[in-house]
């Protein structure tokens, strides 16, 4: 569903600042993959996550999305085959529209305007019902504005616009990094029945290893640009914070005390 083959980006390319963010990534995702993505600071994470989403383009290699190349195509191009949640709440909803305006933003997402004004009964009646299925009773304030909901509401109404219209490749970009511990827990709830029930794939940007290890089938780790770990399976259901620090450590060549500040 997702492949990456030899994708380079450098900032600020023959500058005092120059930065190698992706050094010669190569990835490939399988329909249904649930991939968490766990790195230090300046480890390449969300570059990958923009790369892959068109937000700037990469010097070199390829990237395809459901068998489509996408290199070449700016980020609204590949919208109709991306879903993504940021990492802060007030960056996936419009907050001056209503839930029910917002959600027929995302479920109307690629398709061709027209002059027909308003929800159709059928959609709020699907509205309704996928937002009944989050269990935050936000069915009942569907003419609200989304302005005004907590963080954790809107970060969960996000996650559903991203996946109303079943994106080819999920984007999760640290989406819980900026709730309270409680809340997010919940959003991670509602993105594994997302993935699980939609049968998607999707990457997940995390800081948190512990996470990292308890949600998706597979774990790459990240450091300088490339990946340096990819754990899946057998191996990724008996991992634990330590044996991960440890094999961190092992990979890039670095202290495991710094490695744990880096991780926790």
């Amino acid at each position: 569903m997702l492949e990456l083959r030899n994708v380079q980006k450098t900032f600020n390319k023959g500058t005092i600042n120059e930065k190698k963010a992706l050094c010669g990534i190569s990835l490939t995702l399988k329909e249904g993959d649930f991939v968490t993505v766990i790195g230090g600071n300046g480890a390449g994470k969300s570059t990958l996550l923009n790369a892959i989403a068109g937000v700037w383009p990469i010097d070199e290699g390829s990237i395809s999305i459901g068998g489509i190349s996408v290199a070449a195509l700016p980020e609204h191009k590949r919208a109709p085959y991306i879903g993504r949640v940021f990492q802060d709440p007030m960056l996936g909803t419009a907050a001056n529209m209503s839930l029910e305006e917002n959600l027929a933003l995302a479920y109307r997402r690629g398709q061709r305007r027209t002059l027909r004004w308003g929800v159709t009964r059928e959609e709020r009646e699907l509205y309704r019902h996928e937002l009944k299925k989050l269990g935050l009773g936000l069915e009942d304030r569907m003419s609200a504005k989304v302005g005004l909901l907590s963080g954790g509401q809107r970060q969960a109404v996000t996650l559903l616009m991203a996946t109303l219209r079943r994106p080819k490749l999920l984007l999760l970009d640290e989406h819980t990094a900026a709730l309270d511990p409680a809340t997010s827990a919940k959003v991670l709830e509602l993105t594994d029945a997302a993935v699980s029930d939609n049968g998607l794939t999707a990457l997940m940007i995390t800081h948190n290893m512990t996470d990292a290890i308890r949600h998706g089938n597979r774990l790459l780790m990240m450091n300088a640009g490339k990946i340096i770990l990819d754990i899946s399976g057998e191996e990724k259901k008996s991992l634990s914070k330590d044996y991960l620090i440890k094999k961190f450590a092992e990979a890039s060549g670095v202290q495991e005390e710094t490695d744990a500040v880096l991780l926790s």
